[in-house]
Order: structure tokens, then C-alpha cells, then sequence
């Protein structure tokens, strides 16, 4: 059994990845400063800290304490276009704060980092048409996927200097139950929010843009097959291109009673056009494949922002 220390642990992919380490018989410490997570979403088998990870003496003290033997950073700002209008918050947040973490990392003999990459937002509209590999190059256009990349380079500086060894894994668009449908959210929790609630999805652009959709219980399971795979960056998606319209009209089609029509808004700036990832890797290093279908995915998603309405409605929120 490893201690891990989970950046982010209360988060939406945060808490399933401390779900399954828990599952698979780890001790598991959560660190979240509840900005976006929620401390219901914790596995009450995890020691929780509310640590906000730029503040260094509070992060020192978690390290003291628990003596993490891993590291799974999940933490981060992740929203591409809060990050236009920010960008140096996310560049404290993704990167300083991050530095911080790899500092205490090598002070107190963490054996290994497992970093929460962005395949979608690092590769950008790359060199060539997607899937795109993980030795092509990336070229971000947006603060956010800038801050993820770059701190890629940091982690290889702290191997390559102190030892420290790491793994990068580049998801793609990752979806599922505990996403928060007003926050950081992707797509497909917009419109399930949305769809549970009758209200009408906006899609902008035409829905013909392309992106790599992964269940996040798949996310979960590739940060545990981390913990004793080898370095390097791998990409965690299911390598199927799949339209933002296709993504609207499989929620419809699990989400009893809703009828509505999608409204076609304008395109929002710093948004790639196509997004996929190669998964090959990731077979053959980790010894992982998604299992959980688009279909399957998307009606488990529907359903818990269904509970999410009634569990409201029931409270009274």
C-alpha cells in the first residue's frame, strides 16, 4: 500500500482518480482548496486538507504530516476562456504554484509525480490532422493549455536534475457524473445540465467541431496504472472523433422527454477547431484502453444530472 497525495482531490476528475486509488487499496490524501470541488465528493476513506496550493507553509505542513509517496496533481484552472481574460492567474495557479509542489516533492522523497496534462488544449490545431501523437508537437493557443504544456518542461527539469521521476497524461475531453455544468465545464455536461433542467442548448459554431470524449471513470483508471508504469507523456483519450452536434443528439436521445432544439450561437475565441488523440501508447506503456462507450458515457451522465434536478427539487434548491 502507497500513500498518494491528490491535488484537486475534491474536484470533478480529482475525486473519481482518490476513488479509485482508495479502490485499489491505497491510502489516499486529498489537498483541494474547494474553489471548484466539493468536500461531498471526497471518499470518506481520505484524509482532506482545504489547502489552497499557493499558499506553501499549509502544503509544507500536509507534507509533514502524511509523507505522500505519490503525487497525483490534478489541480489546476482549467477553463480556455476564463483563461483569455486572466491569464496570469492561471499562470500562478498552473505553473508557480506547481513549482512549489515539486519543490516540497523533492524535499520530503515523493517517489514519483503523475501529472494531469491537456491533450486537448497542448496540442492545439497541431502540425497534420488529428489524432495527434504524442511526439508531435504542440502548439496551444490559449493561456491555459500554455500553463499545462509548460509545466511539462518543469517536471523533465526536476527529473533530470533531482531525480524526481514523473508520468504526463494528456487527457482529452473528459465527461461524467460530479462535473459541475456551470463552472470549468466541458460540453457534455452543459447540455446534460441543461437537458435535465428542459432548458434549450446552445451549441457554438455549427456543431461541427471535433473532439476526443473520455469517461472519466477511464481518467480514474489510467492514473492508477500510472503508479508503477515507466516516465514520459501519454496521451489518455479514446482516439474516436466525435461532432459537438453528435454529442448533443446522443444526450437527446437518453434523456427522456426532451425534445428541444439546439440554438446555434457564434463561435467563442480560443477554441481548436479539431481535437483527437492517438491512444496507442497508452496500450502499450500502461496496458490501457477506455472501456466505457460514448453511448454508455453519455446515458450514465444523463442520468446523474437527472438525480442531480430531483435531489434539488427534493431539498428545495
Amino acid at each position: 500500500m502507497s500513500t498518494i497525495l491528490v491535488t484537486g482531490g475534491a474536484g470533478f476528475i480529482g475525486s473519481h482518480v482518490v476513488d479509485a486509488y482508495i479502490a485499489a487499496g491505497h491510502r489516499v490524501t486529498v489537498v483541494d482548496n474547494l474553489s471548484h470541488g466539493r468536500r461531498e465528493n471526497v471518499h470518506p476513506a481520505a484524509a482532506f486538507y482545504q489547502v489552497d496550493l499557493r499558499d506553501e507553509a499549509a502544503l509544507e505542513r500536509v507534507f509533514a504530516a502524511e509523507r505522500p509517496d505519490f503525487i497525483a496533481h490534478q489541480a489546476a484552472l482549467a477553463s480556455v476562456r476564463e483563461s483569455l481574460v486572466i491569464p496570469e492567474e492561471y499562470a500562478q495557479v498552473n505553473i508557480v504554484a506547481g513549482i512549489g509542489l515539486l519543490e516540497l516533492a523533492r524535499k520530503y522523497g515523493v517517489r514519483k509525480v503523475i501529472y494531469a496534462s491537456s491533450g486537448g488544449a497542448g496540442y492545439g490545431e497541431g502540425r497534420g490532422q488529428p489524432p495527434f501523437r504524442e511526439d508531435w508537437p504542440v502548439h496551444p493557443v490559449d493561456p491555459y493549455g500554455v500553463s499545462k504544456i509548460a509545466f511539462e518542461f518543469y517536471l523533465y527539469s526536476y527529473q533530470c536534475n533531482y531525480g524526481l521521476d514523473h508520468i504526463v497524461l494528456r487527457y482529452a475531453n473528459v465527461y461524467g457524473p460530479r462535473q459541475d455544468p456551470h463552472g470549468e465545464a466541458g460540453v457534455v455536461a452543459i447540455f446534460a445540465g441543461r437537458m435535465a433542467a428542459g432548458q434549450p442548448c446552445i451549441i457554438n459554431g455549427n456543431g461541427a467541431k471535433v473532439r476526443d470524449f473520455v469517461y472519466v471513470a477511464d481518467i480514474a483508471a489510467a492514473n492508477v496504472l500510472a503508479l508503477a508504469a515507466g516516465g514520459g507523456i501519454v496521451n489518455i483519450g479514446s482516439a474516436v472523433p466525435t461532432t459537438i452536434q453528435a454529442i448533443f443528439d446522443g444526450l437527446r436521445a437518453v434523456s427522456p422527454g426532451y425534445a428541444l432544439v439546439p440554438i446555434y450561437g457564434p463561435d467563442k475565441p480560443g477554441e481548436v477547431w479539431a481535437s483527437c488523440l492517438d491512444n496507442r501508447l497508452a496500450a502499450e506503456t500502461l496496458g490501457w484502453a477506455p472501456e466505457v462507450s460514448l453511448g454508455g458515457g453519455l446515458a450514465a451522465t444523463a442520468a446523474y444530472f437527472r438525480g442531480e434536478i430531483e435531489r434539488g427539487d427534493r431539498e428545495g434548491r
